[in-house]
């Protein structure tokens, strides 16, 4: 018989969080998110995403032992966005028993009926930086740090639930090429002399500092119209720069700015992390935080996280510029595989910028949608 308790306490998140870390305990494709990360994910004190969303976590137990987990969320803005009446799931881990599954989505759709909704989307988090997507192709590829790994058994949980397709996100595999592509070096050298284009140069990671918001008011604007996406609060671009600024390097951070010194493009890169996460098993103490410097400076594997330019400048040579700089810091770094973070399939501006490299759709990754009577 299945149990299903509500979170309530910090030893109850402490399990929440940890679950996935059991249930994939010998999985050789399985990297963890850090626990201090997820903690502070589901704080309300500290995570901003709270001003406009709400949760309940949920844990599931057959006779005393720990079998799956669920947290149902609201995004209240998005909702108010799109005129929808949707309710979230994500963090949704379970053994393979069906009943455990259909217990905790039902705890879901319960709050869902609680709050007048209509409808249930998911594995989707918080906002466009958060986890997403549920793994439906790749099962033998190991994970991004920035994404979640499941079982291939989630599917067939998911139609035997009533679920659908809603959209899919797409992830790349690149080999870099030895030299760089001369046709890119030639629309960059074009778009900086008729525009008058520039990449900003970093020396030291303080100087960033003064770009942040900028950066992120041109994320905002260049995904708003993605699915799921809600503009990020400055209380969230707060949280995910102290969560990530440890992580960036400044060879990989690529921001254009135009002739009025606007930032109109940005660009970014971070070395994998997924090797030194998984040693650690998603703790940063005693020596996580060690694996994870280390892995910062041994790079030859680069996780892209994002790439954005503002709408007006959509098609003037933005893109060029960041990736013909990126190509050449690539080549001198002796980097020896990219991989991109998930990319929605429709998105076709995004796969036309990969189509000249060496590369290969490794993984698939699926948000369901079913409407609740």
């Amino acid at each position: 018989m299945v149990q299903i308790k509500e979170v309530k306490t910090k030893s109850q998140l402490k399990t929440f969080v940890e679950f996935p870390n059991k249930l994939y305990k010998n999985n050789p494709y399985y990297s963890p998110t850090l626990d201090i990360d997820e903690l502070m994910n589901f704080n309300p004190k500290k995570n901003a995403a709270y001003e406009y969303c709400e949760t309940k976590l949920f844990l599931a137990y057959v006779d005393g032992r720990l079998a799956g987990r669920i947290c149902g969320l609201i995004n209240h803005s998005y909702n108010k966005k799109k005129n929808f009446k949707q309710i979230r799931f994500t963090r949704f881990d379970f053994i393979d028993d069906f009943e455990v599954s259909k217990a905790l989505m039902d705890e879901v759709i319960k709050m869902a009926k609680e709050n007048d909704l209509d409808q249930i989307i998911g594995p989707i988090g918080f906002c466009d930086l958060d986890k997403q997507g549920m793994l439906v192709e790749g099962f033998e590829e190991k994970n991004l740090f920035i994404t979640t790994y499941n079982h291939a058994y989630y599917v067939t949980h998911m139609e035997q639930l009533g679920f659908k397709k809603d959209v899919d996100w797409l992830e790349f595999q690149i080999k870099p090429p030895k030299e760089s592509f001369e046709r890119i070096d030639r629309i960059s050298s074009a778009v900086q002399k008729r525009y008058n284009y520039h990449l900003v140069e970093f020396k030291k990671k303080k100087e960033l500092k003064p770009y942040i918001p900028k950066v992120f008011d041109v994320l905002n604007e260049a995904y708003k119209d993605l699915y799921g996406v809600v503009y990020l609060t400055p209380k969230q671009i707060e949280m995910y720069v102290n969560q990530f600024i440890m992580l960036v390097q400044l060879d990989y951070v690529y921001i254009v700015e135009n002739k009025d010194n606007e930032v109109i493009g940005v660009g970014l890169m971070v070395p994998s992390l997924a090797d030194a996460v998984k040693k650690s098993n998603g703790k940063l103490f005693p020596i996580g935080w060690y694996r994870i410097l280390r892995a910062l400076k041994k790079v030859d594997v680069l996780d892209m996280y994002l790439i954005g330019v503002r709408p007006e400048y959509q098609g003037t040579g933005v893109n060029a510029l960041i990736m013909s700089e990126a190509i050449k810091r690539v080549i001198n770094n002796g980097i020896t595989l990219a991989e991109t973070g998930p990319q929605l399939e429709e998105n076709n501006k995004i796969h036309d910028n990969f189509k000249m490299f060496d590369i290969r759709q490794h993984r698939r990754r699926r948000c369901y949608i079913k409407d609740i009577k």
